[in-house]
């Protein structure tokens, strides 16, 4: 599943994130493209902004995605309710669901078969992820740019940065995304926030999350500077292997 219905600003002004171009093709694509490389992968479903379900299956199809193994369909308001949507697309037979960031398109195959080998191996959830290369400082926020205080200093060997596609079994992920719907429903003030991506949701209610390596070039593209990497990364294996 491709979650793609968000409006990615930190990229700027204009289309959705999933929508800017990378190498002559919307993020999007790239992303589809990177989960249809894996055999492990039967059916890609996106999710698309609420009113743009005409525009990106116009969009795949113009790429050659309009086969019966990719399925578009119109997301929410939030990330979650988007997910939430797509896996009520998704075959009831299914017992094994990915969620991947439509703005990470350059995944390497090698990522997505690991993280769908681990949960067929018996995981119950699964994430990619490198480790940091720089420390990290936990501070105390401070708004407007002020300087802000330091907390402490997490053992770095200890951290990793998290990426997609996140494996789940589909099982596990239906029950702890209607455990959030059901939450919401009852939300207060002391509700927990939303979680940034499913396998917080996973830990959030009691399952147990497990790490893969992830690829450097899995990388999520949010700011323009991301954008320009992703076109040396992309120019660089076209040069190498025809991608």
């Amino acid at each position: 599943m491709v979650p793609a219905a968000g409006r990615g600003e930190r990229l700027g002004p204009g289309a959705p994130k999933a929508l800017r171009e990378l190498g002559g093709a919307p993020l999007l694509v790239h992303a589809v493209r990177a989960l249809g490389r894996s055999r492990a992968i039967g059916l890609v479903v996106v999710v698309a902004p609420p009113d743009g379900v005409e525009q990106v299956l116009g969009l795949l199809d113009g790429h050659g995605l309009d086969g019966e193994n990719v399925q578009v369909v119109a997301g929410g308001a939030t990330r979650q309710e988007s997910v939430r949507l797509g896996l009520a697309a998704v075959p009831a037979d299914v017992g094994i669901v990915l969620v991947h960031d439509a703005a990470r398109p350059l995944v390497p195959v090698e990522v997505v078969d690991a993280v769908a080998a681990a949960v067929r191996d018996g995981a119950d959830a699964v994430v990619p992820a490198v480790p940091l290369a720089d420390t990290v400082k936990r501070v105390e926020p401070r708004p407007n740019g002020e300087p802000e205080p330091v907390l402490d200093t997490p053992e770095r060997a200890t951290l990793r940065a998290v990426q997609t596609p996140q494996g789940f079994r589909r099982d596990l992920l239906d029950a702890v995304h209607a455990k959030a719907l059901a939450d919401e429903s009852v939300a207060s003030q002391d509700a927990p926030p939303a979680a940034t991506d499913d396998a917080g949701l996973v830990e959030r209610y009691g399952g147990r999350v497990v790490v893969v390596p992830g690829h450097e070039e899995a990388f999520k593209v949010t700011r323009p500077l991301d954008l320009v990497l992703a076109e040396a990364v992309l120019a660089r294996r076209r040069a190498s292997d025809g991608f």
